[in-house]
């Protein structure tokens, strides 16, 4: 791995219960700063209980219990002295279903910046809606109906509106579940060129189901398998020479 490569976060040792059910056993990943990093793996293999870790949006749902460490710019995140709030404007989240609120588009990215204090005036709160629909390749398309419902949007318009939301508060990292599952081929490729562009300003870590989207939009590739971590490392290895016969199964879809 490159040296000049500097570590955004890392999972330590990184366990997850729910109640009874392990369903992650010690995994260990760093996530590069700038890059995008794909978790791939079968349904149910833990790739999504990993990627909330990473952001404690576990800490949600009754009955999970995590263990070991996760650092965001050598901070533990599981420290008990740490404001979740703060976390989850440095660590953004874009589920896979759009879910914009029911609001004007212009609510919808002010919305953050608004808790979070971030605007001092009207007018650098309409600054900083305008840049983060921009960045989402969003606002030539919407300038005109900006107080008209996000819910009015298509698919694929609604998942840039969320990804605009998430920018809106200066994330460090973007944490991306399955993205694009509920989107059609055009809005598919919107988002990707999307997320090419992000990652010169954000670190982001996607979970696709998709082999192709996780070999056209990442740098590094982590194969998940019944909750372990099978194999991690730069994307055009594990898709031409992974270590793993298990990730090679995977990826030729002789399962998953």
């Amino acid at each position: 791995m490159n040296p000049e490569l500097s570590i955004k976060m890392r999972g330590l040792d990184v366990k997850v219960f729910y109640d009874s059910n392990q369903a992650l056993h010690g995994i260990t990943l760093s996530i590069l700063e700038n890059n995008v990093t794909a978790l791939i793996g079968p349904s149910g293999c833990g790739k999504s209980t990993f990627l909330r870790c990473l952001n404690r949006m576990n800490d949600t749902i009754e009955g999970a219990r995590v263990t070991g460490h996760v650092f965001l710019d050598e901070e533990d995140i599981y420290d008990s002295s740490l404001d979740v709030v703060e976390l989850r404007s440095r660590v953004g989240m874009v589920f896979q279903k759009p879910n914009p609120f029911p609001k004007s588009i212009y609510e919808n990215v002010a919305y953050g910046p608004r808790i979070h204090g971030l605007a001092r005036s009207r007018l650098e709160l309409d600054e900083i809606v305008e840049k983060s629909l921009l960045k989402a390749g969003l606002f030539n398309e919407i300038k005109d109906r900006l107080h008209d419902a996000g819910t009015g949007l298509s698919g694929g318009q609604q998942q840039r509106l969320c990804i605009a939301r998430a920018i809106a508060v200066s994330p460090e990292v973007i944490l991306m579940d399955e993205p694009c599952s509920a989107l059609d081929p055009i809005a598919t490729a919107r988002i990707e060129e999307l997320i090419d562009d992000l990652r010169k300003n954000y670190t982001i870590v996607i979970v696709t189901h998709s082999m192709q989207q996780a070999a056209r939009v990442s740098q590094f590739t982590a194969m998940f398998h019944l909750g372990t971590l099978i194999e991690f490392g730069a994307t055009e290895t594990i898709f031409t020479s992974p270590k793993e016969q298990r990730t090679q199964d995977y990826i030729t879809g002789r399962f998953g």
